[in-house]
């Protein structure tokens, strides 16, 4: 099953790609509002939990076109597809035949995917703070305003003007670590990447689904 805030990890996994001129992390958020609409990576995440168990390592690839639509794909260990259409986030898990689905701004509201939206939530819904410089990458840490996201903090680190990590860490105690390659800024997408129909035969649950 898919970790309650992990639809909202992907808004922010799908969205930064930043113009090489920016001077400072939180320039590079601004600039990326009014310059980037869509984008795509690889990704390797790595979650390291409250309690010090064993480190779970996951890897995938993430594409995003503004406002509202991602496609966010786990391939290994197993494969778990997160599509945002622009009205529905739609999470499916292959070995389980589910999918959960919930009304998009529901999912994305007050965390740090609301930046993937534009406009004024990036200054309306965080506190930013330059985090300085730190194993090569410049860092920008983001707090939310409102807790119900589920983040307690997130930390976005840019090296040459592009995306190269993540730092979230969630209401549970977890960490979680990404790092993007292969940034690709502003490529042409196909639309029908950020449209999901639910397999035949698949459970399909959440608040939208008529009973």
């Amino acid at each position: 099953m898919v970790h309650p805030w992990l639809a909202s990890v992907v808004g922010a996994l799908c969205l930064l790609a930043l113009p090489a001129s920016a001077a400072s992390g939180i320039e590079q958020l601004r600039s990326f509002i009014d310059s980037t609409q869509s984008g795509r990576a690889s990704f390797e995440q790595r979650v390291t939990a409250k309690s010090g168990r064993k480190p779970q390592e996951a890897s995938g690839t993430m594409a995003f076109s503004r406002p509202g639509k991602f496609r966010w794909t786990y391939d290994k260990p197993y494969y778990q597809l997160l599509v945002g259409d622009g009205e529905k986030l739609w999470v499916h898990d292959r070995d389980l035949n589910q999918v959960t689905v919930k009304t998009l701004g529901d999912a994305l509201a007050s965390t740090p995917a609301a930046l993937l939206a534009g406009r004024n939530e990036l200054e309306r819904n965080f506190e930013l703070r330059e985090g300085g410089v730190e194993d090569g990458l410049s860092w920008v840490d983001a707090t939310p305003n409102a807790a119900e996201g589920g983040f307690e903090s997130v930390r976005i680190g840019f090296s040459d003007g592009m995306l190269r990590g993540m730092v979230l860490r969630d209401s549970f105690g977890q960490t979680t670590l990404l790092r993007f390659n292969s940034f690709e800024r502003n490529p042409k997408l196909d639309a029908a990447q950020f449209r999901f129909t639910p397999p035949a035969g698949a459970d399909v649950i959440g608040d939208d689904v008529k009973k």
